[in-house]
């Protein structure tokens, strides 16, 4: 069963268990302490008995002993030298006409003893140190020492150790508790900030303290967890938007073909006789391959984005373009002037789609000329597809971007195309954190420029935008 009394927070826990180690500590240690120093006391008392002893009984023996004895150790107030027969042949002041203090009489053998004893006489018990004068049988015994009540230093320091051990355990109670309130301080912080978090905003971070320890690596590992939260959530944005921009794009352009082909179905049905089956045939099958056209691009803008970047791998640009224009039989009227080694890292298939649609444009709206070059700018690679054409408007030059955009009767679906290809090559530029935008053509039509990031090894400055001097890259082919 669980302590009630357990402090719940760790800065109590911690305090709790400090208390108790300095007192488990500190007590025993002050007691031994105190013991120590009370036997440093006493065989302080012993030594200055000892010594005021030597003295008395050297005066003695030199026959300079009168019959009042004045101790010269400070502390040591009984004195007495005693005759063999038990006659106290000499006092200090404070033990004259009092009876002899100790009965003990030290041996030749060894003539020095120390002796605790109460002789029930006004001075009460004493500490002595007896000696004998000569090792004579007749021989003298001195007797010095000083009442044992008198010794208050001991007493002094008990109260000076317990006052210490008092002492330094409220120094750790209050030092634990400062010094965890300061280190929990940034687990507070960013408790409050984790509990400010709205589901729907992970942008904000939690405070992240300096050094490298375990409260700053935890604000490390929950920011970058927090990072991967916000990096799905938008992820998961941007794939319900893309649901719902394809749900509205199909609902909207689909909507056309559909109601032609059921227009001319119920047409040849309610008047078989008069319906041309080949013609009708003809015609339903070029909506229906302009349904499954556009099907298939809007398919392709749902998916373009979601393609994790484990996908990817290094292609040569220039060669990429290459093998889109042997897949269209070499798209006659096309110049090239490809720089080689040109290396981004890309979904092949994606870039090569992009290709084909920039190609598709250029040549729908030229009139007899398509130039395509592969450069290098600074830190991207650059594909720059000119037709000399009619161009774009610099007003326009924005929304041909935009989903079934077209601009004017010559780009209208008699021309060809889903009115997807644009949108298309940009989703797929912004995938692979690029640019797409249009500009005018030194030819005189339009010019289009896919800016893609290189591989890291190539990577090396700024990059360019559109070129308004007129000028190009020298054409080969």
């Amino acid at each position: 069963m669980p302590l009630r009394w357990r402090p719940r927070s760790i800065r109590g826990r911690v305090t709790l268990l400090v208390s108790l180690l300095a007192i488990l500590l500190l007590v025993p240690s002050g007691i031994l302490a105190g013991i120590i120093a009370r036997q440093s006391v006493t065989n302080a008392v012993w030594l200055d008995a000892r010594q005021q002893a030597s003295l008395t009984a050297a005066a003695d023996r030199l026959h300079r002993l009168t019959e009042t004895v004045r101790p010269t150790v400070p502390g040591i107030e009984l004195v007495q030298v005693v005759s063999a027969s038990g006659r106290v042949v000499a006092a200090s002041p404070s033990t004259k006409g009092l009876p002899p203090l100790g009965k003990v009489f030290p041996s030749a053998a060894d003539p020095q003893r120390d002796v605790w004893t109460c002789t029930g006489t006004r001075v009460g018990c004493v500490r002595l140190s007896a000696q004998r004068v000569t090792a004579a049988p007749d021989s003298d015994v001195v007797y010095a020492g000083r009442p044992a009540v008198s010794d208050t230093s001991t007493s002094a320091i008990d109260s000076l150790f317990a006052t210490q051990g008092t002492v330094l355990i409220f120094l750790a109670v209050a030092t634990t508790w400062k010094v965890t309130g300061r280190t929990l301080r940034p687990v507070e912080a960013i408790r409050a900030e984790l509990a400010a978090i709205n589901v729907n905003d992970l942008s904000s971070r939690v405070p992240e303290p300096e050094g490298d320890d375990e409260i700053a690596r935890l604000a490390r590992t929950i920011n970058s967890t927090l990072a991967r939260l916000e990096a799905a959530r938008l992820r998961t944005e941007h794939a319900l938007n893309q649901q719902r921009r394809f749900a509205a794009d199909a609902s909207h352009e689909l909507r056309t073909p559909v109601a032609g082909i059921r227009a001319q179905l119920e047409e040849a049905q309610l008047h078989p006789e008069e319906t041309d089956l080949d013609e009708l045939l003809s015609l339903t099958l070029r909506d229906v391959d302009r349904l499954q056209a556009i099907i298939t691009d809007l398919l392709l803008l749902a998916r373009v984005g979601a393609s994790s970047p484990e996908l990817r791998e290094q292609a040569d640009l220039s060669a990429i373009v290459r093998a889109e224009l042997d897949r269209h039989d070499g798209r006659p009227g096309v110049r090239l002037a490809l720089m080689p080694g040109v290396t981004i890292d890309a979904v092949h298939t994606q870039i090569g789609r992009v290709v084909t649609n920039l190609l598709d444009n250029a040549q729908r709206h030229a009139k007899s000329t398509v130039l395509v070059e592969v450069r290098r700018r600074g830190n991207h690679a650059e594909l720059v597809v000119d037709d000399d054409g009619d161009g774009i408007a610099e007003v326009d030059r924005e929304r041909v971007f935009e989903r079934f955009t077209r601009l004017d009767s010559a780009r209208s679906r008699d021309r060809g195309g889903t009115g997807l290809g644009l949108a298309i090559a940009r989703d797929i530029a912004e995938a692979h954190n690029g640019t797409i935008e249009a500009c005018a053509s030194p030819l005189g039509g339009a010019r289009l420029i896919l800016r893609l990031p290189l591989a890291a090894p190539e990577r090396r400055s700024t990059v360019e935008g559109c070129r308004t001097d007129g000028r190009s890259s020298p054409v080969n082919g």
